[in-house]
């Protein structure tokens, strides 16, 4: 039998299904040149973003430095929103202000920092340890740098219990989650290069002819013993320096000044701390670069902000905010025309900017979101014989240092 014949109504019906599908096959045609045509996404350029509230996803950078502290009406402890609490054991008890019955201990945690235009995730520690299974991140700097530490080890613990202490590379502390061979370590340093004690010679020489008597010994070009074989131990190094470099009663510019060394020869004329430090942080950078293992990412956080009012730590300071603060506020006391006894903050930045303006080195800016937390220190509750408004409770505004690390690791890795 010969085949039934096709109506013509049948015909247009078929061209008419195809239609569609070829227009279809079309859009995604143009779709695959668009993407193969497109240059690959650096950590720092533009990614999409969405808004969180069902509104349409734009395209544009996110500068996470530049925000907001919003009320976050939900008690932490009761919505599951607390990363960890007073319990951790690595919180360094003057820290510990739930522990320590800090008035504001837990409304200081009701605040979310949000960022112009877009939103910062939460670090989530089960991701974050399975994201870096096998790895090894290390914490270089001062004690604001091992307060970021505790927060991460914190955060972590509480998804993942299984640790075993160990001091890696010549770290002061340092953790193993064993399940994830994720390694987290603390290594201590104040200058990061080496420093010491130093005295006239009888014999004489150039800081002797000088009538320099004693003081510190820096020299820019070694790094402190307590972290030169991390960057060849670590797969990520966060660093941070700068408190120590303006700390006067510890480098008295008459009685104890900072004398610096290059290639172990007397700098002359002698430099101040600032000149000192611009010449530390290129040497550092340099040998960083040189020891990094391959592959390694080296980040550098900015300087942390103090919070004194009424005074310096030494002249009666405090620090008795319960909220952040305003936008005025804030310039009010870091302004660099005030030149106020917080100023050190953006002083300091000034050199890492300089420093870390050509490097390779990814950028933890910390200090624009820290500078409204003025509510968010130890206080008189911190164990000291004078108000704490330099470190950060636990947890407290560090943990969101985190949350910007993680942030950052992740757009590396993509």
């Amino acid at each position: 039998m010969p085949p039934p014949a096709r109506s013509p109504a049948a015909g247009v019906r078929r061209r008419g299904a195809l239609l569609p599908l070829a227009f279809l096959l079309l859009l995604l045609l143009l779709l695959l040149l668009h993407l193969t045509s497109s240059p690959a996404r650096s950590p720092n350029s533009p990614l999409l973003r969405g808004s969180g509230d069902g509104e349409p996803r734009q395209r544009g950078p996110c500068d996470y430095a530049s925000g907001e502290w919003v009320p976050d009406d939900d008690d932490p402890a009761v919505s599951g929103g607390l990363r960890y609490d007073q319990t951790c054991r690595e919180i360094f008890k003057g820290w510990n202000c739930l522990a320590n019955g800090k008035r504001n201990g837990r409304e200081l945690l009701r605040w979310r920092w949000r960022p112009r235009g877009c939103e910062l995730p939460r670090l989530d520690p089960l991701r974050f340890l399975e994201r870096h299974r096998n790895t090894s991140i290390g914490f270089v700097g001062d004690s604001l740098n091992r307060n970021m530490f505790v927060s991460l080890v914190c955060m972590l613990r509480g998804a993942s219990g299984e640790v075993r202490k160990w001091r890696p590379a010549g770290a002061d502390r340092g953790f193993t989650f064993l399940c994830y061979n994720l390694t987290l370590a603390y290594h201590r340093t104040n200058l990061l290069v080496r420093y010491g004690r130093w005295s006239a010679s009888p014999n004489g020489g150039p800081l002797e002819s000088l009538g320099y008597k004693q003081g510190y010994r820096v020299d820019v070009d070694i790094p402190d013993q307590t972290w030169a074989e991390a960057p060849s131990f670590h797969d990520v190094l966060i660093f941070n320096t700068g408190h120590w470099w303006w700390a006067p009663s510890k480098f008295n510019p008459v009685q104890s000044p900072m004398l610096f060394f290059e290639k172990g020869i007397p700098v002359i004329p002698p430099l101040l701390p600032p000149a000192g430090l611009d010449l530390a942080l290129k040497h550092m950078i340099i040998f960083v670069n040189k020891a990094m293992r391959p592959n390694g990412v080296k980040l550098f956080r900015t300087q942390s902000p103090r919070h004194f009012e009424g005074g310096d730590w030494n002249e009666g300071g405090s620090c008795q905010r319960d909220k952040p603060l305003s936008a005025e506020e804030v310039e009010e006391l870091f302004s660099l025309d005030n030149n106020g006894t917080n100023v050190e903050a953006r002083l300091v930045n000034q050199h890492l900017v300089r420093a870390l303006e050509k490097s390779t080195f990814n950028v933890l800016n910390i200090t624009g979101m820290s500078e409204f937390r003025a509510d968010a220190h130890p206080s008189t509750t911190g164990g000291k014989k004078h108000d704490d408004c330099m470190h950060w409770c636990l947890p407290g505004p560090t943990d969101t240092w985190n949350d910007l690390l993680a942030a950052n690791l992740l757009a590396t890795e993509s």
